[in-house]
């Protein structure tokens, strides 16, 4: 989905996505999901496209489930991340959402995820830009 100028002319790839969190199964504490796209060989939160007129958050929401398996509850919105790609602007919706229920199947665009706690997170990230969001997730869920 891209925003139209007034020539009607699409220029900004719009996306969004979310920071799914849960607590760890084993101790409690908080952790991560990254997700691995096989054609980009990176890790970054879950996130695609928005289809023609959908809502930013079912976009982020459906991005999440279709990459990860699991549905979400979704939280406080996080900032937009704005970039290039291929000489054209994206822009990013974020929130914070916590895992529900869900089982992770390798697929085409993403054939592995890590729950790992925010540090590990921090450094398994890709972009700089993602590594951001684990701190405005934290800021989030202390303010919650």
């Amino acid at each position: 989905m891209t925003d139209t100028d007034s020539t009607g002319r699409g220029d900004t790839i719009l996306a969004a996505g979310c920071v799914l969190w849960r607590r760890s199964p084993v101790d409690g504490n908080l952790e991560l999901c990254l997700v691995h796209r096989p054609k980009y060989d990176d890790w970054s939160f879950p996130k695609g496209k928005l289809k023609q007129g959908e809502d930013p958050l079912a976009g982020a929401l459906r991005e999440v489930e279709e990459e990860t398996g699991f549905r979400c509850e979704p939280g406080p919105r996080l900032p937009t991340a704005h970039y290039q790609v291929n000489g054209r602007p994206k822009q990013v919706s974020y929130w914070a959402a916590e895992a529900g229920e869900g089982h992770f199947v390798p697929n085409r665009e993403v054939d592995r995820v890590r729950w790992l706690s925010p540090d590990a997170a921090r450094d398994r990230l890709t972009m700089v830009r993602d590594r951001e969001l684990v701190d405005e997730l934290l800021a989030a869920l202390r303010h919650a």
